[in-house]
């Protein structure tokens, strides 16, 4: 009886891969242990899928597997059954999926488990190695006398020994006086917290407590929806310290990087367990230590961005998504995959609740709460008894923007800073322009890989694209008729430097992608708000959630029409969302918040119902209306995408699709193909297809038949392709 290894490789290839079971392999096979194959040429890791008895491969034509790289499987059971469905149910190569969960050092062949090597001295020749050994030879004689308990030292404590500790070392060795061994890592010392207590809850942090605690141990999906400033981190902490209590872990999720050394303080302060913290700004050795932190169980808590929802757990307990609106858990590029749906689907299948934070729920969570409201939990009221901050509009049509601030916002400004108020503007949009303009023949200097224009970046002097990263050189003089050309609009920067010149007595801190890129840059910034060292805050949507800033009173949105006008049916959604969010910055201290909206649109029904319905107000009539419009999350779409060197290749490709998704199920509704809204980006034209039903399982169908018969295609080899199942963003 034969047995075939089948074998998941990280390859865009949609299928797995069989070969023979290492020569003298005489331990049991698991699925999910990493193994070194031949794979072409070269030497790649692999995982095991399954083990069967039969292949469609020739059994002469199976190359054998080199060697196994772990005794126990990478995943537990639970996870590695989730990574399998979400490669069928995001339709993308299960090898990809697989490297996508796993650190790139483990991808790589690191060892599950964190080694130290140590050292012990032979005592039964101790007294021949002191009569050999001449006196002179003192650094010898040091780690011989150190070393002479008997017990096994490690690196640490032989520097400690001797400076040059290694080289006496190896003398030792090579005389056979001394014999090494690796051992596991010991676990982190635990680091005394500072002493922070947990604070006093409110009514209805109380009750949410009460729901999550009472939740434990078994499957919920529960919706925290609490105003900005309600105390949402706090119910999170005293329902860790619960899960704690039971010997279990939590694993945290934040939407971005700038979020999670906050939230990892505030962690640490509080307990007294190793936080392992995973998101993409650490090295890679750290990822490895927190990720093995995490599987082995000495990390009672994880926080972690998008991918941290891969990260094993011994004894998982609770799932946080916090900010569970945001956009940016779904992954745009390679495996397009929802964190927060994933989280979901996790704790279903560790028996675990998980908890969805925010402060503008995404209307999939508003809905699925509709459905069963006993999972919605209410936080309308800031803590602390602080109010809520007052919301005002700011019509550029009466009073135009100087420099991108009217007015009545630089008054507001200066009235707020003589109170000893910090100020905080928000604009989505870095740069010093988002156009260079030629007043004399109209040019404006464009992408040459994108239909877009270069961005103008004045301390750098650059034009530089913000979709491909394309720069150039800043020139004053226009390429077609020499004459001087000027920036047009408004981005950070220049806000930065209008700010300067207006209140120079005001010290001022920038915080976007471009001011804080360097590591530590960020939190040194954060500092200086927290201090009070900087008076105006000026920044993009990384100010936008989850900072507190206890002495910002006044916040101004210096662009809100951004989305009002916009094709992408969701981008009213993420509009309301993130003009509420910003404005939850203002008030949350003592001192009442001011929030000024610049708009040219006063009168526009998203404006009005923000004003004065609220949040709340908003997402019932956007349910409403998309609940007309028959669009998630009233029905589930799934995009396919496909780019070419020319458009009519990638159309063309398209149209097949689209002519074989027509024979396959009528049940789908196929929209397209038609060029995407950016047709060029980085030297590519791009076309989408739609495909559009009122449930998932007649989408799922229909992938499953129509993903092998596209890989078949001819046209398939002059295009690159993408599923992208429930996107967030159709552009």
């Amino acid at each position: 009886m034969s047995v075939i290894l089948r074998i998941a490789i990280d390859t865009p290839l949609r299928r797995l891969f069989d070969y023979l079971p290492p020569a003298g392999l005489v331990s049991a096979l698991e699925p999910g242990v990493r193994i070194w194959v031949p794979f072409g040429r070269r030497r790649v890791m692999g995982v095991l899928v399954a083990i069967t008895e039969h292949s469609d491969v020739p059994h002469a034509k199976l190359r054998r597997a080199y060697e196994l790289i772990d005794s126990t499987p990478v995943f537990d059971r639970d996870l590695f059954q989730l990574l399998l469905w979400s490669a069928e149910y995001y339709r993308h190569p299960l090898g990809e999926v697989l490297a996508a969960a796993l650190p790139g050092t483990l991808s790589a062949g690191a060892a599950l488990t964190s080694t130290r090597e140590c050292w012990q001295l032979d005592t039964s020749r101790l007294m021949e190695a002191s009569d050999r050994i001449p006196k002179r030879a003192t650094r010898l004689h040091a780690l011989i006398e150190g070393m002479s308990d008997g017990a096994w030292h490690d690196a640490t404590e032989l520097s400690a020994l001797h400076a040059d500790w290694r080289a006496g070392l190896r003398t030792l060795e090579q005389r056979g006086y001394v014999r090494s061994q690796l051992f596991d890592t010991p676990p982190a010392e635990l680091r005394p917290a500072t002493g922070a207590c947990p604070l006093r809850l409110g009514t209805d942090q109380k009750q949410a407590l009460q729901r999550i605690v009472a939740s434990l141990s078994s499957f919920a999906t529960l919706l925290l929806h609490g105003v900005t400033g309600s105390g949402k981190t706090e119910v999170y902490l005293q329902a860790i310290a619960e899960v704690l209590d039971r010997k279990q872990q939590a694993l945290v999720l934040a939407p971005e990087i700038a979020l999670t050394p906050q939230l990892v303080a505030r962690f640490r302060d509080r307990f007294q367990t190793p936080v392992a913290v995973l998101h993409s700004g650490l090295s890679d050795s750290e990822r490895l230590a927190s990720w093995r932190a995490a599987r082995n169980g000495e990390a009672g808590i994880v926080i972690g961005t998008r991918s941290a929802i891969f990260t094993p757990l011994s004894r998982p307990g609770l799932i946080i998504v916090d900010e569970e609106h945001d956009a940016s858990y779904k992954q745009q590029e390679g495996f397009r995959y929802s964190a927060r749906d994933l989280a979901i689907a996790r704790a279903q299948r560790h028996g675990i609740p998980v908890v969805l934070g925010s402060a503008t729920p995404s209307l999939e969570s508003l809905l699925r709460v509709a459905r069963k409201p006993d999972d919605l939990m209410r936080l309308p009221d800031r803590a602390g008894g602080a109010l809520p901050p007052t919301l005002k509009l700011v019509d550029l049509r009466q009073h135009a923007a100087n420099q991108g601030l009217s007015t009545p916002v630089m008054m507001q400004i200066r009235k707020h800073l003589d109170a000893q108020g910090q100020v905080l503007l928000y604009l989505n949009r870095r740069g010093f322009a988002p156009v260079l303009f030629c007043p004399g023949c109209g040019w404006s200097a464009p992408c040459p890989r994108c239909d877009a224009r270069l961005t103008v970046h004045q301390r750098r002097h650059k034009l530089i694209c913000h979709h491909c990263a394309h720069e150039q050189a800043l020139n004053s003089e226009c390429p077609v008729c020499h004459a001087l050309v000027k920036p047009v609009g408004h981005g950070t920067e220049r806000i930065e430097d209008t700010l300067r010149q207006i209140y120079p007595d005001a010290p001022l801190a920038r915080i976007d992608r471009d001011s804080v890129s360097r590591k530590g840059e960020l939190d040194a910034t954060l500092a200086r708000v927290h201090s009070g060292a900087a008076k105006i805050l000026v920044g993009t949507q990384m100010l936008s959630k989850g900072h507190h800033f206890p002495d910002v009173t006044l916040v101004v949105i210096l662009d809100a029409d951004q989305g009002l006008f916009s094709t992408d049916f969701r981008a009213s959604e993420r509009l309301a969302q993130s003009i509420l969010q910003v404005a939850g910055r203002a008030g949350r201290g003592d001192r009442p918040g001011e929030v000024l909206i610049q708009t040219e649109y006063p009168d526009h029904p998203l404006m009005q119902r923000l004003l004065h319905d609220g949040y709340t107000g908003f997402a019932e009539a956007a349910l409403q209306e998309r609940e007309q419009a028959h669009w998630p999350p009233f029905a589930r779409i799934v995009l396919l995408r496909a780019e070419a060197a020319e458009l009519s290749t990638a159309l063309r490709f398209l149209q097949a699709t689209q002519q074989l998704a027509l024979q396959q199920n009528r049940k789908v509704k196929v929209l397209g193909p038609a060029p995407a809204p950016m047709t060029r980006r980085a030297g590519m034209h791009r076309a989408q297809l739609l495909l559009h039903a009122s449930s998932v399982g007649p989408l799922q169908n229909l992938l499953a038949a129509l993903l092998p018969q596209l890989e078949s295609l001819p046209e398939a080899r002059r295009v690159r392709w993408s599923v992208d199942v429930d996107p967030v963003e159709l552009f």
